[in-house]
């Protein structure tokens, strides 16, 4: 087999940049092209701004009631600018929620992260999938929260507001430079402002080309299960869910 041969074989098992070959000392110009596309892409989606009405009819579509939050970060600028803004809520959106508090067992979160792309392309598939799973365990919904300019400890925030045991917030990964459409969920039990990360459960690269909407709403359902059933997540529970003795399983809880 000739070297170029080899590349081509192992180019079908990865998206890296893997022998893209040389003009004199420098990159051919196409693969310079590609570079910047990909570079421009990546930027593109972080300033993309969060369309959330055509998700609420979407969601509403599958049964859903939604509501509609924004963090304390105004605008891009101040959410690029200001991490900590866009970890709480605007005081507009506490007061809206506080009149909705509840005692509901879930709360979905959906928010624009650094890739509002992401959670367009893939956030409804999602949750579409993970629906069945939901009334298998027999868990009470909250309205999903469509939450403007958010970081992840913002659903730790509206969890609390909503007085939710649990909140799943499906965020825009960071993109990559093959990746700008990669969505992550992060699991958190019994939500409040003073959670860590430590104490968060993370599914990443959830996209076609990643890991699959089904298969990561079988990871969250086995998360979601064994964290009602041991009243924690984080770096206690460890993702079991690719355990071939468990495949399939998830179970109603019993409560």
């Amino acid at each position: 087999m000739s070297t170029h041969d080899a590349w081509d074989l192992l180019r079908q098992f990865t998206d890296a940049r893997i022998a893209l070959g040389r003009s004199g000392a420098s990159l051919p110009t196409r693969e310079v092209l590609k570079f910047g596309l990909a570079h421009a892409q990546a930027r593109d989606a972080i300033h993309q701004p969060f369309d959330s009405e055509p998700l609420r009819g979407e969601l509403e579509a599958l049964g859903l009631e939604t509501l509609t939050v924004h963090s304390a970060a105004a605008d891009r600028d101040t959410y690029l600018h200001r991490p900590d803004l866009g970890r709480k809520l605007d005081e507009e959106s506490r007061a809206l929620l506080a009149r909705r508090k509840g005692n509901a067992d879930l709360l979905l979160v959906i928010g624009d992260g650094l890739s509002s792309h992401a959670v367009h392309r893939q956030s409804v598939g999602l949750i579409r999938a993970l629906l069945p799973y939901i009334e298998t365990l027999g868990l009470t919904l909250a309205p999903v929260a469509l939450a403007h300019q958010s970081r992840v400890a913002l659903g730790d925030d509206i969890g609390e507001a909503l007085g939710a045991k649990a909140v799943a917030i499906l965020i825009g990964e960071r993109p990559g430079l093959s990746s700008p459409d990669s969505l992550g969920v992060y699991l958190t039990w019994k939500p409040e402002r003073s959670r860590i990360e430590s104490e968060r459960n993370c599914i990443s690269n959830i996209r076609p080309e990643g890991l699959p909407w089904e298969a990561a709403a079988f990871k969250l359902a086995w998360l979601l299960e064994q964290a009602f059933l041991r009243r924690l997540t984080g770096v206690k529970l460890k993702d079991e869910s690719d355990n071939p003795a468990l495949h399939g399983k998830v179970k109603p809880l019993l409560r």
